[in-house]
This record gives structure tokens, C-alpha cells and sequence, in this order.
């Protein structure tokens, strides 16, 4: 293992929060804190500025959010890891954190070790999740909903989303209203619904549509 000083920056809303993390970090040798940001906007400037191996990112903050942090991180190729540190676990939280660019997430409840065990990682760009995100995930990915449309559905859904029949839809692109309704029963499996309504709407929800 490297013994090289991990550098951190801490990105939390409440200074107690901030006060704990760095106390924790300072304790041990292997990790020096940079700078602390009460904010996302504060965390993509002192990240520019400090240049920290590890950005310890909190996510629902005032004046700036973590996803749009890390988002605006990963535009800019920022140097460093993102490993968010949040009380939140829901899918609203953990996948728009990663599909932007975190390495990792875990919950505040985590163990001291653990933490420290999960920067390291995050330092190496290896990802880390808590048990809780972890089977989350596992989860979504398993569940209906998750395969994209091909071109074709697309079309068929932006035509049923203008209440378009079948039949209307057959003539607009020229196929059978038999293919048509393959076509739907496929929208519905993908998208895990079972009717026109739940499908346009959930297409709409995922930014399908729109």
C-alpha cells in the first residue's frame, strides 16, 4: 500500500459535520485536509484551487448541490475522486451522484475504518459503495425499466405520446399495425409499464421524451 499523504476536501453544510470529518482525518497520519466548502459552487472552486486527491462531497447543501458539483467536476476533468458522504440512500440520490462522476458513496453512518478505507480506495479511483447503496443498485439494474429503446420505439412512443392511434401510427411510419403493437408491447417491457399512459409518462420522467 502507498504511504503517500492522501490530500482531502471536505464539502458538507454544517460546520459540526466538518468539524467531526476533519478532527477524524487529522488523527491519522495518512491524510491531510486541504480546505473545507459549505457548498457545491465553493467545493468546485476550492477543488480548482487546493487540487485534493479526495473530494469528501455531501449532496442536499444550500446554495450549490453535490450532483452538481461533482457534475461540473467531471466537465472541467477535475483531478479528483469524488466520494460522496450523505445520510441519503434513496435511488433519487444514488444514481444521479454516480452517473455523474462519483467514485464512490457511503452513508454517514459508516465506521471510522471503513471511511478511512473507502478514501483510500477512492484516492486509487477504485469505486466504493455502502452495503446499503450497493444492493440498491443491484436492484435497479436487475428491475425492468433499465434496456433503451431503439430508434424505431422512440418513434413510436413520441407518436403515441401525441395520442396517435395504432392504426395512425401504422400509416405515419409505414409498417403494419401488427408491428405497431410489437412495438409497444416492447416500449412496455423496457420501460417496465403496462399501459400507453404509464409509458409516456415514464418516458417523459426519464427524459426520453421531452
Amino acid at each position: 500500500m502507498s504511504t503517500e499523504v492522501i490530500t482531502l476536501l471536505i464539502v458538507d453544510d454544517h460546520p459540526v459535520v466538518r468539524d467531526g470529518l476533519r478532527g477524524m482525518f487529522l488523527s491519522d497520519p495518512g491524510f491531510q485536509v486541504l480546505g473545507e466548502a459549505s457548498n457545491g459552487v465553493e467545493a468546485v472552486t476550492l477543488a480548482a484551487e487546493l487540487d485534493p486527491d479526495v473530494v469528501l462531497m455531501d449532496l442536499r447543501m444550500p446554495g450549490g448541490s453535490g450532483v452538481d458539483a461533482i457534475t461540473e467536476l467531471t466537465r472541467r476533468g477535475a483531478r479528483a475522486r469524488v466520494l460522496v458522504l450523505t445520510t441519503y440512500d434513496t435511488d433519487s440520490d444514488t444514481l444521479p451522484a454516480i452517473e455523474a462522476g462519483a467514485t464512490g458513496y457511503l452513508l454517514k453512518d459508516a465506521p471510522r475504518e471503513e471511511l478511512f478505507t473507502a478514501v483510500r480506495a477512492a484516492a486509487e479511483g477504485r469505486t466504493v459503495l455502502s452495503p446499503a447503496v450497493a444492493s440498491r443498485l443491484v436492484s435497479r439494474v436487475r428491475a425492468p425499466g433499465n434496456e433503451p429503446l431503439s430508434s424505431r420505439e422512440r418513434e413510436v412512443l413520441a407518436l403515441v405520446a401525441k395520442g396517435t392511434s395504432n392504426r395512425a401510427i401504422a400509416v405515419e411510419l409505414f409498417i403494419s399495425e401488427a408491428t405497431v403493437k410489437t412495438h409497444l408491447t416492447h416500449i412496455y417491457g423496457k420501460l417496465g409499464v403496462k399501459d400507453r399512459a404509464a409509458a409516456v409518462a415514464t418516458a417523459y420522467s426519464r427524459g426520453i421524451l421531452g
